[in-house]
């Protein structure tokens, strides 16, 4: 057994331990109760002081540009702010805002808050017409609105870091297990072990072969075989079953599984689609002549993801060139009296569906940098295997910098505008490592390649090749413009740290 799966093995033990202690300080159960107690009572309090800071701008302030003619009663709006805030509340109970699988997800969350925020805005905005007695001023409810949907997902926020860490410590965990140790088996697992804020606890894998000690993939071990699965789901406390479909060969036993499971209160069961992280489009089930069909979706983006994608790349961009201008000239500057050569460099990349493109960069290394690189023979083959160097001698010293905080990707903010990239997407690659994402190459062209992405807040170059590819399938998958918005703020803090960047 390697060293590494040596301390593999220990570090689930150990959190095996903790989530033991934890359970037995408070109940699995009673940890999600006290969570959503948590969250209404944070919720309440953020609803409320967005109402109240709305009447506070909008009457207390003055900006000059209301109406002043409108109801400025405090006692007034204090019953408005009771019943509005109640209505807030109910929606976002009629959302599934407190469900446990909707809950610690992210931009999943924030999308059902804004949804609600909105349903909840229209709902007061159709009662102002049908009861002409009901006087509410239009600035005051467009603040609530927006304040209403900021201030409730910064509470979560706030209450999801708190989850976080404490599940460092054994409490909101469940324990899982995958059905199939097989290749779909063993890419579900390296996804949730390298998800560690997932909230599940992979104990094993459950498959054709007896219990064995040594592990048959990072540190997980086989449990026990197939038909063990109701003595594994009791001895292990097993929440979570996931079935990988491609490894279950009977279709009569998948049947029977979904018949113990599928409506069991202890267990939560999930099937795989058999052809996991492979299809990223996107998977729809219709049915034809009743009968529930797959249907694999020939687009990632439908058409209106694709206008709230362009809405935010055009603004965001134009405004951003318009703040920074100063600064790209000072940058062109730098590079030419730093070394001999052109500003701007460009490097061909590909696009979406496979087209090609000049990605614009600015030019961080010396003109004779392949007579450098021949001088160099070790480097040369690091090049050809990571298509990165950590140390390159071709960087010249203004161009380490830029790279170093990513300014040197800042002319790429033209190609977003020529629509030949996003400001958010995967990371844009060569022809030569199109090969290299091997049965993914298929999905990775379907949307437009990034200025920034999961891989630049993952730690940019430090992380490996393999990893870089599971992240830009993840964000193909899982896009949203909720997971756009996040990574830009995210991108500020980890471009600023300046790790990892080569």
């Amino acid at each position: 057994m390697s060293i590494r799966t040596s301390i593999d093995t220990f570090n689930i033990i150990s959190l095996g331990r903790k989530i033991g202690r934890a359970n037995s300080i408070i109940p699995r159960q009673m940890q999600w109760l006290l969570y959503r107690s948590a969250l209404i009572i944070v919720d309440v309090i953020m609803i409320g002081t967005a109402f109240r800071l709305a009447y506070f701008l909008r009457f207390e302030v003055p900006f000059g540009f209301f109406d002043e003619r409108a109801v400025i009663d405090l006692a007034y709006y204090q019953k408005l702010v009771f019943l509005s805030s109640s209505l807030w509340l109910l929606i976002f109970i009629l959302n599934g805002l407190y469900i446990q699988q909707n809950l610690l997800g992210g931009t999943l969350e924030y999308s059902k808050i804004f949804r609600s925020s909105s349903v909840g805005f229209l709902l007061i905005v159709v009662a102002g017409f049908l009861q002409p007695n009901l006087l509410i001023a239009r600035g005051w409810l467009l603040m609530t609105w927006a304040f209403t949907f900021l201030f409730a997902s910064f509470g979560r926020f706030l209450l999801r870091r708190a989850v976080y860490a404490l599940r460092r410590h054994g409490f909101f965990l469940t324990p899982a297990i995958i059905v199939g140790a097989n290749q779909e088996g063993r890419w579900l697992a390296a996804q949730l072990l390298s998800w560690q804020i997932s909230g599940l606890h992979l104990l094993g894998f459950v498959d054709k072969k007896e219990p064995v000690t040594a592990p048959l993939f990072h540190s997980l071990v086989c449990l026990g075989p197939v038909d063990q699965l109701g003595e594994i789901i009791e001895r292990y406390q097993v929440g979570e079953v996931i079935l990988a479909s491609s490894a279950i060969s009977t279709r009569d036993y998948l049947v029977e599984i979904f018949k113990k499971y599928g409506v069991s209160d202890k267990v939560n069961l999930r099937l795989s689609s058999g052809v996991y992280e492979i299809i990223t489009t996107g998977l729809t089930v219709n049915e034809f002549a009743y009968v529930p069909l797959v249907n694999v979706n020939k687009v990632r983006l439908t058409e209106s993801n694709v206008l709230l994608k362009l809405a935010l790349d055009y603004f965001a961009t134009i405004a951003g060139l318009i703040l920074i201008s100063p600064f790209l000239l000072l940058i062109a500057v730098l590079i030419r009296l730093s070394s001999p050569g052109p500003v701007i460099h460009k490097r061909r990349v590909m696009g979406l569906n496979g087209k090609k493109f000049f990605a614009l960069k600015f030019r961080t290394m010396v003109l004779n940098g392949d007579e450098v690189m021949e001088s160099h023979p070790e480097l040369k083959e690091e090049l050809a295997r990571n298509h990165k160097l950590k140390h390159d001698p071709r960087v010249t010293q203004v161009g380490y910098f830029l790279r170093k905080y990513s300014l040197d990707e800042l002319p790429q903010l033209f190609n977003v505008l020529k629509r030949e990239m996003s400001l958010v997407g995967p990371r844009m690659i060569s022809p030569e490592e199109v090969a290299m994402y091997k049965q993914f190459n298929m999905n990775l062209l379907t949307v437009l390649p990034g200025l920034t992405g999961l891989w630049q807040v993952s730690g940019r170059s430090d992380i490996s090749y393999d990893e870089r590819v599971r992240l830009d399938m993840y964000y193909i998958r899982n896009w949203s413009i909720w997971l756009d918005l996040q990574l830009l703020f995210q991108t500020i803090p980890a471009v600023l740290r300046g790790r990892g960047a080569y």
